[in-house]
C-alpha cells in the first residue's frame, strides 16, 4: 500500500545525533522506507534550544505549543496550525517556550544521512 497514515502514537521519538537538549525526532518515513523525504514528529520539552546549521530543506508545521527560529535575519515565532521553512545551509537557533512543543516535519533529502 502506497497511501499510509501516521499517527503521534507511532513516532519512536530519539534525541537528533549530536545535541544534548530534550528535543526528540520520531522519524515515520525515511530512507529506509525508500521514499524522497523523510516525515515524523519532534518533540520539545519547555524552554530547549538548539543551534544548527540546517544540512536539508526542513518544513517544520507546529501541533502544539510555540517555537522560535532565529537567523541572522531576525527571529519568527511559530504557534500551533503555523509552519516554518528553513533552508539547507541556514544557521538557526530553534527555541521552544515555556509549554514546550509538538511539531510535524517534512525534510528534502533524508536529514539522517545528510547529517
Amino acid at each position: 500500500m502506497t497511501v499510509r497514515k501516521f499517527a503521534i502514537a507511532d513516532a519512536e521519538f530519539e534525541r537528533s545525533p549530536g545535541q544534548e537538549a530534550e528535543i526528540y525526532a520520531g522519524n515515520l518515513l525515511d530512507e529506509r522506507h525508500g521514499g524522497p523525504v523523510t516525515i515524523g514528529f519532534g518533540r520539545y520539552e519547555p524552554n530547549q534550544s538548539l543551534e544548527v546549521t540546517i544540512a536539508v530543506h526542513d518544513t517544520m508545521i507546529v501541533i502544539e505549543g510555540e517555537v522560535s527560529v532565529t537567523t541572522g535575519d531576525g527571529t519568527v515565532t511559530a504557534g500551533a496550525g503555523e509552519i516554518v521553512s528553513m533552508q539547507t545551509g541556514d544557521k538557526v537557533l530553534i527555541r521552544s517556550h515555556s509549554k514546550g512543543a509538538l511539531t510535524g516535519y517534512v525534510t528534502y533529502p533524508h536529514w539522517r544521512t545528510a547529517s
